[in-house]
């Protein structure tokens, strides 16, 4: 029986798993260079989980980052791990991320969103977008009456509050709850064994990078499946015009989770995002040695992340525009709220489209 994570929570972390190709290395076995960087990032998710009385914020945002690179790890070095077990964990895992992620995102969106408000009413001058992007501040939208933005603004910000006060409440119970602590104490076994199947006997040379170049061919082959050739064009009008004729669903009356409007499209850039994640958690796996944040991998999961925060942005200004009885002013203010973060969206695709074609001439 493993003990309770609040007394095996190591004060200090494992030591990082060696270059699975540096000499003296690439013949140690796969599974023990698996193991260690799976016991780094289970000591870093318990030393974060006796953070939350000092910073709550904070403690979640460590455990989400931890949660995830256990999940991606297992997930990319299945056949490395326990089968049975190895699924397990990791769908216990995605379900702490992401319910650690909602009040953080229903945050980031409300100043999101404020902030355009506030810039499309002419209040503050247009945001700067990052070298190689279309500015925001130069599309075709039309600027918002400024007592309409005022409205906008303030049924925004009441949604949005409820749903982040939701959220929280909501992780604070899962926080509290069995599921979870079963959860932390199968972390915590993580520091000093990890459940390997054969496989995880092989030499870390001939197994750890074979798996995360797979990963990266999922990555490459879902990322030229893309329409990167019209992203590649700045203000193709594709984004906005499919976002305004897409079918609009409701998930529930009066439901802080609605997603309306949101563009049938968005779903392939978004799986992108997620491979370029895995992509990235596999090398610090399989090539240590190398800095994380330089890589492909990092800056394509930067602008992908824009583009997800700029639609769902973009869904919560359509979402809002369709309470019941709003003065047409408001309405309106929306609307163009609505057609500037899906400008955002087209931005971070025409940046993603750079980005992955001087990547695939460098390489050619």
């Amino acid at each position: 029986m493993a003990q309770r994570h609040s007394e095996t929570a190591p004060d200090t972390a494992a030591p990082p798993a060696p270059p699975a190709g540096a000499p003296g290395t690439a013949a140690l076995p796969a599974g023990e260079v698996l193991g260690r960087y799976l016991g780094d990032q289970a000591s870093a998710f318990l030393r974060a989980l006796r953070l939350r009385e000092a910073d709550e914020a904070e403690a979640a945002r460590r455990m989400r980052r931890s949660a995830r690179r256990i999940g991606a790890a297992l997930h990319t070095f299945r056949p490395l791990a326990e089968p049975e077990w190895a699924e397990r964990l990791r769908t216990e895992l995605n379900w702490l991320s992401g319910l650690l992620a909602h009040e953080h995102q229903y945050a980031e969106r409300l100043v999101r969103l404020t902030d355009a408000l506030q810039r499309l009413s002419g209040r503050t001058p247009p945001a700067t977008e990052p070298p190689g992007s279309p500015s925001a501040g130069d599309g075709p939208t039309a600027p918002a009456s400024t007592l309409g933005a005022a409205r906008a603004g303030a049924l925004l910000e009441r949604r949005l509050t409820l749903a982040r006060t939701r959220a929280h409440s909501a992780a604070l119970q899962a926080l509290g709850s069995a599921r979870f602590h079963a959860l932390a104490d199968a972390v915590a076994v993580l520091v000093s064994e990890v459940p390997l199947s054969p496989a995880g006997g092989q030499p870390a040379g001939r197994t750890l990078l074979p798996l995360a170049e797979a990963a990266h061919r999922r990555l490459a082959e879902a990322a030229d499946a893309l329409p990167l050739g019209r992203s590649g064009y700045a203000y193709n009008f594709d984004p906005l015009h499919s976002s305004l004729t897409a079918t609009v669903t409701v998930v529930g009356p009066g439901s802080a989770g609605e997603q309306l409007g949101t563009d049938r499209q968005d779903a392939p850039w978004h799986r992108v995002r997620v491979l370029a994640r895995l992509s990235r958690y596999a090398m610090e796996v399989a090539s240590p040695e190398e800095d994380p944040a330089s890589s492909l991998q990092a800056h394509a999961g930067l602008v992908l992340q824009r583009h997800r925060e700029a639609a769902e942005a973009a869904a919560a200004a359509a979402s809002a525009a369709l309470t019941p009885r709003i003065a047409p002013a408001t309405a309106y203010a929306l609307g163009v709220l609505h057609a500037d973060q899906r400008q955002q969206v087209e931005a971070a695709r025409y940046a993603f489209s750079r980005l992955w074609h001087r990547q695939m001439a460098d390489v050619s």
